[in-house]
């Protein structure tokens, strides 16, 4: 896999490999022909490889609620990505030296989107699973689609399609179930618990973070995951030693260092280098639907895995937000 890591490079034009916005188009570039090994075809797969990518990022909602009190947030948020850049400096340090001259001037955009896309987003999500059940997370990240569709009408005028606007409300209303916990007649007074409102400030820092891919520079994929990438255990580490000056620093035990392990290679490595070879192959219009999967895997590995009820209220915002972005998405084109 560090073989096929470092061939993945500057292969994308900035189109090809830079996720657009809600109800967009592209069709990506032809699929290639596939290798004769299983590791070729399978990278030559685009649906296999978006539908891994949300398959560990669902995950993750198991993974941050089994880390309490075996590994603590910024320990987690710190070694997922020094594990992370130890795996990037040996598979695609190239990429990123070639890219240098490219990425250096806008040395500001790239901290802010690392600062607030990666380490700012983590480290919420991972503070947010010590209040909120893993159920609650997986749905309240599944409005991010819309906060971007949000942001794009905000900032560039993006014209608006009533179909769009009707599955945002629809992914709100969902959203705003989860906060009155079902109970309708509380609609009007509903109370986000404190890891509610960190899953939904979560949510806002990766769709600003989304958003700036927009424009982000034109360099290689694998060349600007390195940045971002050191960017994020940069920034984490005056965090991690916040939590150590308070004493909620405490080093993981033998079930914390697994999960470790798998939050770097799975949610962090592997999604993420999935997920731009997957829009580089059937473009970013078609590649971004796959991210409604998500949530709807959060909440199964949540049931499942967590033993957390599945009550009637989350089954039904689970529909709302997942069926108000596929609205949005499909039906707005």
């Amino acid at each position: 896999m560090t073989a096929k890591l470092g061939q993945f490079q500057a292969k994308s034009s900035l189109d090809d490999s830079t996720p657009r916005l809600i109800g967009s188009t592209g069709e990506g570039k032809p699929l290639p022909k596939s290798g004769s090994g299983l590791i070729e075809r399978a990278f030559a797969n685009p649906w296999l490889l978006l539908s891994l990518t949300c398959l560990f990022w669902g995950g993750n909602v198991v993974a941050a609620r089994q880390a309490i009190g075996e590994i603590s947030p910024m320990t987690l948020v710190t070694g997922r990505w020094a594990l992370t850049c130890a795996i990037l400096v040996l598979a695609a340090r190239k990429a990123f030296m070639a890219d240098l001259p490219t990425l250096a001037p806008k040395w500001p955009r790239i901290l802010l989107m690392g600062l607030f896309g990666f380490t700012g987003y983590h480290t919420l999500y991972y503070v947010s699973a010590h209040y909120t059940p893993g159920l609650h997370i997986a749905i309240l990240q599944g409005v991010t689609p819309v906060l971007v569709f949000i942001g794009a009408w905000l900032l560039w005028r993006t014209p608006v399609r009533l179909a769009q606007a009707l599955g945002c409300l629809l992914t709100l209303v969902g959203v705003a179930l989860v906060g009155a916990r079902g109970e309708l007649s509380q609609l009007a007074a509903m109370q986000f618990n404190l890891g509610d409102i960190g899953m939904l400030v979560a949510s806002v820092f990766y769709g600003g973070y989304t958003l700036a891919l927009r424009t982000r520079p034109a360099a290689s994929p694998m060349g600007f995951f390195v940045a971002l990438g050191f960017v994020a255990l940069l920034t984490s580490l005056p965090l991690l030693g916040a939590e150590w000056a308070l004493g909620e620093l405490f080093w993981p035990t033998g079930k914390g260092l697994v999960i470790l392990l798998y939050v770097a290679i799975f949610p962090t490595l592997l999604a993420q280098v999935f997920f731009i070879r997957g829009v580089e192959l059937i473009g970013p219009g078609r590649a971004t639907l796959f991210y409604n999967l998500t949530p709807a895997i959060g909440a199964i590995f949540s049931t499942v895995f967590l033993r957390e009820p599945f009550e009637v209220y989350h089954a039904v915002a689970l529909a709302l937000v997942i069926g108000g972005v596929m609205m949005a998405e499909r039906l707005g084109r």
